[in-house]
C-alpha cells in the first residue's frame, strides 16, 4: 500500500495538478484479514472480512461503490463490534444478478463524472449492486466518526 501511495503521489505531481504537499497523516487501513487481538479479557484471533479496525482514535477509509462517496473516519473503539466497522457498503446483489439487472447505460449514468471503466467487465461492480453508503454510515455511527467525505473522481477496478 505504501509503494502504491508513493507511486500515485508521484504521478499526481507530474500530472500538471496544482502543487500540493502530503500531510502528516496518511490513512492506511486494510480489510479481509486475521490477526491476534485482546477482547473481553481473552487473546483471540479476529477475522475482519469486509471490515476494518476502528479502535479508539484510529483512522480509516470506508469506500463507497463505484461512483459513490467515500469517507475518512476515526474509530470510536466500540467493544461490541470488536473495535471494527464495515469496509464499505456491502453487496445487495450477487455479481451474476447485477450483470443481469444492469445495462452499460445504467452503469455509465451511475458513474457520470467519474473516470473509470465503463465496460461489461465491471458491470457487476456498478453502484446499484451495493447498499446505499449513506444508510451504511448511519448504521455505524456508534462505531466511527466521519471526519471527511470524499467525492469520487477516479475509480480503478482490475
Amino acid at each position: 500500500r505504501e509503494l502504491m501511495m508513493n507511486a500515485v503521489l508521484e504521478a499526481a505531481r507530474k500530472s500538471g495538478l496544482p502543487p500540493f504537499e502530503r500531510g502528516d497523516v496518511a490513512v492506511n487501513c486494510h480489510h479481509n484479514y486475521v490477526q491476534p487481538e485482546w477482547h473481553y479479557g481473552r487473546s483471540v484471533w479476529l477475522t475482519r472480512k469486509g471490515a476494518v479496525r476502528a479502535g479508539r482514535g484510529e483512522m480509516g477509509i470506508i469506500p463507497g461503490s463505484m461512483g459513490a462517496r467515500s469517507f475518512i473516519v476515526r474509530g470510536r473503539g466500540n467493544p461490541e463490534s470488536f473495535e471494527s466497522c464495515s469496509h464499505g457498503a456491502g453487496r445487495v446483489l450477487s455479481r451474476n444478478e447485477a450483470r443481469r439487472r444492469f445495462t452499460l447505460a445504467d452503469h455509465a449514468e451511475a458513474t457520470a463524472g467519474v473516470e473509470c471503466r465503463k465496460d461489461e467487465g465491471v458491470l457487476d461492480e456498478t453502484q446499484g449492486a451495493y447498499k446505499p453508503i449513506d444508510a451504511v454510515m448511519a448504521a455505524q455511527k456508534d462505531l466511527v466518526e466521519v471526519l471527511h467525505t470524499l467525492k469520487q473522481v477516479v475509480c480503478v477496478k482490475g
